[in-house]
């Protein structure tokens, strides 16, 4: 396993990236060589480094059709259509670059033949891959101590993502036993102490035992973990592992020294400096690039309803401070004048024509880049709630003050990763994913979480 941004990535799945640009290097090298007889590897570094070029472009269009969420199976069609959509993207975007730079062009035919080549292995080496995830080779065997919630959210992590590299081959339980399920549809439960987990380890040739027990006053069996531990057994505690593997906290289930002791929230002044000198670039960069957009939006939002051109609300950010949000108005004027506070849901009736499609296209957000450029948000943190709410939801919710203790976001973690909230319960859970960043924020996941966003717009999805 390969820890990234505090997840678990499987080095199979790592490696399988990295054979699939192989892949594609190599079929547009046989193009190149089948057409060209002449060519020689060591004398054609031009051509290589359009060949390159061409790769990566593949590769980040396959990465936009989601072609690399291998969380879930895909159909044959399902697979064909993505794949072909992948490579007409491909194709637009190098079009555009060859007009700019018409020294990168490589001959037509050779380009075609070489996508079709290229195609072809695709589809066949990812129909071997969903083979190989199906039937589970490689898989990392683990056993899980406890019968609580935790153990039934890393259960059903383990069983839904089929790429997680990870297979339940025992559970021990002391407690009322459930029926938990592996992927086989197999029971892997055993109702029993915990006085010989290690003796079934060693038989099951198990190395790694996650620890979700929630009860841990006399019922933590330290002396054979100890054991375990000395046996070369890998031992995990449960929330760190759900951490790891799903991209989120379980707050209902943490303990305030789990979250003292364990690693992360580090903000040191150099963090702080970088990402606010990005936030900087990027919202002065934008504003200008965008502002004959943001004009013409402007325009049609007056020519559509009555009302003002922008929207502004209180907000609450950073340590708990109020300021201003602004964003284009997409609904009628005085939307809450009958209703009083509420969330936006779907097919709202107060969303105008014109509105819906800022919503769907998230361009309704922009007018808050002056917000970043001010300094009262970030590009990248929690998105940034209103009062009236967060009284609400600190009496409800632990560590709900916690995501206070960064500047908000136009996206975040949790915008990427879960979808609109518009009650209590979506809150607790965008807060799982809230705190998972504040724990592991970096310049480096705060790019990633913008590529994201990114793609999320150009298909947009999640608007409400």
């Amino acid at each position: 396993m390969i820890t990234l941004f505090r997840q678990y990535y499987p080095i199979r799945n790592i490696l399988f990236v990295i054979a699939e640009s192989v892949f594609i290097f190599t079929s547009l090298f046989v193009a190149v060589t089948l057409f060209n007889p002449g060519f020689h590897f060591v004398e054609g570094d031009y051509i290589c480094f359009n060949i390159i070029i061409i790769t990566l472009v593949c590769q980040v269009c396959i990465y936009f059709t989601d072609l690399y969420d291998m969380k879930n199976s895909i159909s044959l069609k399902i697979l064909g259509v993505k794949l072909v959509q992948s490579l007409i993207m491909a194709s637009i975007f190098l079009g555009i670059l060859y007009i700019s730079f018409p020294e990168l062009i490589i001959e037509p035919k050779i380009f075609v033949f070489g996508v079709t080549l290229m195609g072809a292995l695709i589809f066949l080496i990812r129909i071997l891959y969903s083979w190989v995830l199906k039937e589970g080779f490689f898989n990392q065997r683990i056993m899980i101590l406890g019968s609580g919630e935790l153990a039934t959210k890393i259960i059903a992590e383990i069983n839904e993502r089929k790429d997680c590299g990870y297979e339940i081959s025992y559970m021990v339980q002391n407690q009322t036993p459930k029926k938990f399920l592996d992927n086989s549809g197999m029971p892997v439960i055993s109702k029993m102490d915990y006085s010989n987990i290690c003796e079934i380890a060693k038989e099951m040739g198990i190395r790694t035992i996650v620890v979700a027990i929630e009860e841990k006053r006399g019922h933590f069996p330290s002396a054979e973990l100890l054991r375990c531990r000395i046996d070369g057994c890998e031992i995990l505690d449960g929330n760190s592992f759900y951490e790891m593997l799903s991209g989120k906290l379980v707050v209902d289930q943490l303990y305030p020294s789990w979250l003292i002791f364990s690693n992360g929230f580090r903000k040191s002044i150099i963090k702080t400096i970088l990402k606010r000198t990005l936030d900087i670039a990027m919202s002065l960069v934008m504003l200008i690039v965008f502002l004959p957009l943001m004009i013409l939006v402007a325009l049609i939002i007056k020519i559509d309803s009555r009302g003002p051109v922008f929207y502004s609300q209180e907000r609450v950010g950073q340590k708990h401070k109020t300021y201003n949000i602004y964003k284009f108005r997409s609904m009628i004027d005085n939307a809450e004048k009958t209703c009083g506070p509420i969330y936006a849901c779907e097919d709202d009736y107060r969303v105008t024509r014109v509105g819906y499609y800022l919503r769907k296209l998230r361009i309704d957000e922009m007018p808050q880049l002056w917000n970043v450029l001010k300094g009262e948000m970030s590009f990248v943190g929690p998105r940034p709630e209103r009062g009236v709410f967060v009284r609400e939801y600190e009496k409800q919710i632990p560590y709900y003050l916690e995501r206070f203790s960064i500047k908000p976001g136009i996206t975040g973690w949790a915008q990427i990763c879960f979808r609109y909230g518009a009650d209590a319960e979506d809150t607790l859970e965008k807060l799982n994913y809230d705190l998972f960043y504040i724990k592991n924020m970096s310049i480096l996941m705060d790019i990633m979480i913008i590529m994201k966003t990114i793609k999320i717009v150009i298909f947009g999805t999640g608007a409400r």
